[in-house]
């Protein structure tokens, strides 16, 4: 829910700059809804395509990574709106979020990684919404400087929710990728080799030891 709620908030105050991040969106978007990225993700799986997904998003900012991240966690997202209930009223509303053609945007959640973890469930959704999750937390950790952001937000994001009840469930699994997200984005600053994956398994290897 953090990252939806993130997802709102940058929609709002960056309409300066959606024309650029559209096309990022746009191309990130249309890469995922490829062919070739779908028969990459047969060969390699689902966990080494995300990595794929990130170099394209790279690439295509010119490195610059705080955009790369910040296209990365709107390409992904598998919503084109979130509803928000306003209070006393109790008017639901259907805000859009930022987001490629209706075409393309569809092509991309058919092919979106989806079993990322040990834990993913084996239904044909899986985890396709925790991508979203994973590159917004490190573009909010990237960002920061002089105080974690993430954090800030996240408890922002509380008062937010019980106000305006955004319309979704609460799910702990989707904290926990934030964290691994935060780490990715801190690792980034100093580290630009880093891949996605690393820190994707390194999830894995502790659900391991705990059903150990």
């Amino acid at each position: 829910m953090k990252i939806i709620f993130t997802c709102l908030i940058l929609t709002i105050s960056l309409s300066a700059q959606q024309s650029k991040l559209s096309k990022y969106v746009n191309y990130i978007s249309a890469y995922i809804g490829s062919e070739d990225f779908n028969s990459l993700k047969n060969k390699i799986g689902d966990i080494a395509a995300t990595d794929s997904i990130y170099s394209v998003a790279a690439k295509a900012a010119d490195f610059h990574y705080s955009e790369a991240l910040l296209a990365l966690m709107f390409a992904t997202v598998p919503y084109r709106e979130v509803p928000v209930q306003i209070p006393l009223i109790n008017f639901v509303l259907n805000y859009p979020l930022l987001s490629a053609d209706e075409e393309t945007f569809h092509k991309k959640n058919n092919k979106l990684p989806k079993y990322l973890f040990l834990d993913s469930p084996s239904s044909d959704y899986g985890d396709k919404d925790k991508l979203a999750h994973f590159f917004g937390s490190a573009f909010l950790s990237y960002e920061s400087r002089f105080f974690d952001l993430g954090e800030l937000i996240g408890y922002f994001v509380e008062a937010f929710e019980e106000s305006f009840k955004v319309q979704s469930a609460i799910d702990y699994r989707d904290l926990d990728v934030n964290e691994y997200g935060r780490l990715f984005g801190k690792i980034l600053k100093e580290d630009k080799t880093i891949l996605p994956s690393q820190i994707i398994f390194l999830r894995s290897l502790r659900y391991i030891r705990i059903i150990l």
